[in-house]
């Protein structure tokens, strides 16, 4: 009996350790996997309400859920999809990828690094428990205009402040940790202009993550004073301004989506000349693109209210403005299509991912720039176009680069190889449904069909009934991505994987010359 004793004694300390030895982890590459894996749990959640949503737009006519309902599902949707999927998992590649490519030991505030991934576990538990408060969930888009927010949002739309504070808590935690890491540890010999573009696209965004979450804060404060201290920020009746809070919103709410975007750009530069066997055509510019990339983001926030009523000089600024960033957007397309041309080009997994990236996301730069222009927009503005454009950019753009970054990486990180089978079968049903899903998007919005609506009139059906086969197909499909990595990681250790599984892949061998970056570096004799 002692001997069981002894034992189940020893499972419990053993289970304790476990869990505290993740709880309070300063590892940079337990906190990515921490990071990792809540994005993918948020992926499930989110894409969950994507298919709800989808399913009721089947047919037109109301069959599973109640308009108020289906608008809590959308608002929701987004909010998760935005700052529980996309955000964290670049925010997880970054603590994977970034000390192990400039040398450095670890993430320069290790214990900042824990407490900024543990706020979000709580704060999207608390942005989800508002869909079973009392009363009815937030129900207003996840741009939580005024005053829809202020004046008709429900008791419920208080948590919903206090989560979107969390995030921005540690997201801007994050960025200074990012800042602080490759600015101060990069090993000897390594250069900023040595950098992989990677580490130069996160730098770039921790920056504008520090400039523009404490934007949102502002926002969604000003949003609790209104509900609850009397102020009249946004309410017309107390001399506010309801556009004030469009204003605010989208002047962090446009370089949010090139947060989204960056790293994603920084992914497919790393990956694209791995497979094509040359190094990346044009380094610096694309350094200086992605820089020039996110100046701009900060002067085109207004395209997003063309027909609000703002002046006609302001609509000319914001659009030229607005068409002025497809240029630099344009040099890196040019050059990822340069690494590619004469290469030596393999198409496993990760490449895959990262040509449709760069296909999919021009289509929507091209609707992007559609949208940009003034008379158009007031035709667009608010149908299903506008739904089409910013889902090419975010799922073929942002959710491919981080399937892309995970084939690629996770053989580095687990010693063991995916099977590349289930990973091509990943790729060609998410590459077929997502255009199944969105390019008809395009056309409902084209004919009319405005957005966040539960119901629609008859001769929508047809294009809607293709993009929820579409939406099914794809959801699915990520299952089979799931069980892919899940597998990999609890499968026998490979242990003849080199340190470099795709540097010789197919028998090619090849390195990057100078002036592209290194990973490794031999410390000098004074260091050692």
């Amino acid at each position: 009996m002692s001997e069981i004793a002894e034992h189940t004694g020893t499972r419990k300390k053993g289970f304790f350790a476990w869990i505290a030895r993740w709880l309070f982890t300063t590892n940079h590459k337990e906190i990515g996997t921490l990071y990792l894996v809540l994005s993918g749990i948020m992926l499930l959640v989110g894409g969950s309400m994507a298919m709800l949503i989808r399913a009721e737009l089947f047919i037109p006519g109301l069959q599973l859920v109640q308009p108020d309902f289906f608008n809590q599902m959308t608002t929701m949707h987004g909010l998760i999809m935005v700052f529980g999927v996309v955000m964290p998992a670049f925010v997880g590649l970054a603590n994977w990828m970034i000390p192990m490519m400039i040398g450095a030991p670890d993430m320069a505030l290790p214990r900042l690094n824990n407490w900024s991934f543990w706020i979000l576990p709580f704060a999207f538990t608390i942005l989800s428990s508002t869909l079973f408060l009392e009363g009815p969930a937030p129900n207003f888009g996840w741009t939580m205009y005024a005053p829809l927010s202020t004046t008709f949002g429900p008791a419920s739309t208080d948590y919903l402040i206090f989560s979107v504070h969390l995030m921005g808590i540690s997201s801007i935690m994050g960025a200074i940790n990012v800042i602080a890491t490759i600015l101060n540890l990069r090993a000897p010999g390594m250069k900023m202009m040595r950098l992989p573009i990677f580490v130069w696209s996160w730098l770039i965004t921790a920056f504008l993550l520090i400039a523009v979450m404490p934007v949102l804060a502002g926002a969604v404060t000003m949003m609790l004073m209104d509900r609850h201290f009397g102020t009249s920020f946004f309410n017309a009746a107390g001399g506010g301004d309801p556009l004030l809070f469009q204003h605010i919103f989208w002047f962090f709410g446009h370089p949010e989506v090139y947060i989204m975007i960056l790293p994603a750009f920084g992914i497919i530069s790393e990956i694209l000349p791995t497979f094509s066997r040359k190094p990346i055509f044009g380094y610096k510019f694309m350094v200086y693109a992605i820089a020039c990339i996110a100046f701009l983001s900060f002067i085109v926030w207004a395209h997003h209210m063309f027909v609000s009523g703002i002046p006609m000089a302001a609509e000319l600024f914001f659009m030229y403005a607005t068409m002025l960033i497809a240029v630099p957007t344009g040099v890196k397309v040019f050059n990822w299509v340069s690494t590619m041309f004469k290469g030596s080009l393999t198409f496993e997994t990760p490449m895959l991912f990262a040509i449709a990236f760069v296909i999919l996301f021009t289509i929507g730069g091209f609707t992007g720039l559609m949208l940009a222009i003034v008379p158009a927009d007031y035709q667009y503005h608010d149908t299903y176009f506008v739904v089409g454009h910013f889902h090419y950019v975010l799922v073929p753009g942002a959710l491919f680069s981080i399937f892309a970054a995970i084939y690629y990486w996770l053989p580095k990180w687990t010693g063991r190889m995916y099977n590349e089978r289930l990973g091509k079968w990943h790729f060609w049903l998410s590459a077929i449904s997502v255009n199944i899903t969105f390019f008809p998007m395009h056309f409902l919005g084209l004919t009319g069909m405005p957005r966040r609506i539960p119901d629609y009139a008859l001769q929508f059906t047809d294009f809607n009934m293709i993009a929820s086969i579409g939406a099914f197909i794809f959801g699915l499909t990520q299952l089979l991505f799931l069980y892919n990595v899940v597998r990999t990681m609890f499968s026998r250790r490979t242990d003849n994987l080199p340190d470099n599984v795709w540097e010789g892949a197919h028998g090619l061998e090849w390195t990057l010359p100078t002036p592209a970056p290194a990973h490794t570096f031999a410390l000098p004799p004074e260091v050692k």
